[in-house]
């Protein structure tokens, strides 16, 4: 299989502004889905250890979205920062993968 698709993974500081930006990206077909979840984070921000609880989100869409993906989530982000990521997905059940590629034409 190509690497067509992928999961982008980012991280927002509350469950409001993480449902709307995925169910953003969702309804203008960037994006087939997003799973938002509780985590906590440590890290370091202007040399200082931040500790706070943040939501994650994965996403899954086309590889070629990847670009537009980005540049939505970081012109509606909060932070100056945020933490965008993505893995391929190098291989899956096909259905599903047919699925993400329908619904983000």
């Amino acid at each position: 299989m190509k690497k067509k698709y992928i999961v982008v993974y980012t991280t927002f500081p509350n469950m409001r502004t993480a449902k709307k930006i995925v169910e953003a990206l969702v309804r203008s077909r960037l994006a087939a889905c997003g799973n938002i979840f509780r985590l906590f984070s440590v890290y370091r921000w202007k040399e200082k250890i931040e500790k706070h609880p943040e939501y994650g989100a994965l996403i899954k869409t086309r590889a070629s979205k990847y670009r537009s993906v980005e540049k939505y989530i970081k012109d509606h982000h909060p932070y100056d920062v945020p933490e965008i990521i993505f893995w391929y997905i190098t291989r899956g059940q096909q259905e599903y993968l047919n699925w993400i590629y329908k619904v983000t034409d």
